[in-house]
């Protein structure tokens, strides 16, 4: 964790940049300095040095690149869980206390034992605050996504709206069940009509009704069999990261909040769960969508663009200023871009070059891909309006951004984010499971567009 003061003793821990270690070296007193020659000590890496009674009496890391934000991911887990003071330069701080307080993070709602964790001070009471809310936007879409179904399903998902607006203020209002059919959101209902977790809209709104509007719209399919199209298992294994999207929605919706920023804030998440059962949504059928476009289903199980695509119609109807929404949406995009790279389709070219821009300083980067118009035959149906998914396999990020676009009236700044929300593979601060990626980008875009 991260604190202000502390009343226990606390061990002066040093952080540096590789390139300056020299110079620092030069200016340590005798004992400290051949310590580190007598245990070779060049970094990167951690050193605890000892005082002539062997008791700790500083700590130093040493990392290649302090401006990544994730160059302190794995300190925190290096150190014994003591209390220690952060002496380092202050251009890098927030980068070293973001990245300090990403390695703390451990999903152990199931665990009986918890590891004890070591305090960081750090003077600076706005940099803690700041940096402690970014944490506890990404921690709140890591522990939605790390969550079982079980856990997790609409109507848990729709409690934690309810706790952000229990402590911002603002409301939650839900469409629950066949109140779906009955008010005009055909697919949401299809999608998750097969569960014995009732299917629901929920919509989120705060902030100053005279304020620029923002609406947010994430994905929220509490776990993904396929539908009818069944998975695989080992496709199916971690679908229950398959409501990503509500989990960024919600985490960006909390730095939004948090942070006061003078926006009208509206947040929907179609919230389902895509299972079999005899009233399970066919291969074949036909949708009529809250837009009036109809819909033939080539696929179950690509369900995730349906229970958008109301949702999005229903966001229009308001006129946002901006539209964003954030789906674990296709494999293909993880095909082209990898698991750790967010793709993202832009309607407004100033807008993706900001997002570029700002990806870059904070090592949060997303990448923009195209809305190819051509791909958009792809998606042709010879008994509706569109089909669900394209007729081939090739370029299936694009078509489905483009299937979603035919949802937006053509606005004018829509942001589309096909997301993994996982980490496949431990990194600094990042350990395997849910991830959020694209979440502080885009909160800096907002930050600086609506001061």
């Amino acid at each position: 964790m991260l604190v202000t003061s502390s009343e226990q003793p606390t061990i002066a821990l040093h952080i540096v940049q590789e390139n300056q270690f020299d110079q620092w070296l030069s200016q340590q007193e005798t004992p400290t300095a051949l310590w580190l020659k007598n245990t070779y000590f060049k970094g990167p890496g951690v050193s605890l040095v000892p005082d002539a009674d062997g008791l700790l009496t500083l700590a130093l890391f040493v990392a290649s690149d302090l401006s990544d934000f994730f160059a302190c991911g794995q300190l925190a887990t290096a150190l014994p869980p003591l209390n220690f003071e952060l002496i380092a330069q202050a251009q890098y701080q927030e980068a070293i206390a973001f990245g300090w307080l990403a390695g703390c993070y451990d999903f152990n709602r199931y665990k009986k034992h918890k590891k004890a964790q070591p305090s960081l001070l750090i003077s600076n009471e706005a940099l803690v605050k700041q940096v402690t809310l970014d944490n506890r936007a990404q921690s709140l879409v890591r522990d939605m996504v790390n969550t079982p179904a079980a856990d997790m399903m609409p109507q848990e998902i729709a409690q934690i709206a309810q706790s952000l607006t229990a402590e911002y203020g603002g409301e939650v209002t839900q469409i629950i069940g066949d109140d779906l059919l009955d008010k005009n959101y055909p697919t949401i209902h299809a999608v998750g009509r097969a569960s014995d977790n009732t299917p629901q809209l929920i919509d989120l709104r705060w902030g100053d009704k005279n304020a620029p509007k923002v609406t947010l719209v994430g994905k929220g399919v509490c776990f993904d069999s396929g539908g009818l199209d069944l998975k695989p298992a080992a496709g199916m294994r971690n679908m229950k990261k398959d409501m990503g999207g509500a989990a960024h929605v919600l985490g960006l919706a909390q730095l939004i909040m948090g942070n006061d920023l003078p926006v009208q804030l509206r947040v929907l998440i179609p919230a389902v769960e895509n299972a079999v059962s005899a009233n399970a949504l066919r291969p074949g059928d036909v949708i009529t969508t809250r837009a009036g476009i109809t819909v033939e289903i080539d696929n179950t199980d690509a369900e995730g663009r349906l229970v958008l695509c109301d949702a999005i119609s229903e966001a229009i109807t308001e006129q946002p200023e901006m539209l964003i929404d954030f789906a674990t949406l296709t494999g293909a995009m993880r095909v082209g871009l990898g698991t750790e790279l967010p793709g993202f389709f832009a309607s407004n070219q100033q807008t993706a070059n900001a997002l570029l821009a700002h990806g870059l300083t904070n090592s949060d980067p997303v990448w923009q891909m195209p809305l190819h118009k051509p791909y958009k035959s792809l998606l042709k149906s010879n008994v509706a309006d569109i089909s669900n998914c394209a007729t081939g396999p090739f370029g299936g990020g694009i078509t489905a951004a483009l299937y979603l676009q035919e949802f937006t009236q053509d606005h004018t700044d829509w942001l589309h984010f096909d997301i993994m929300a996982w980490n496949v593979r431990p990194l600094a601060g990042r350990p395997i499971g849910g991830e959020a990626f694209g979440v502080r980008t885009v909160y800096k875009h907002l930050a600086a567009k609506y001061v």
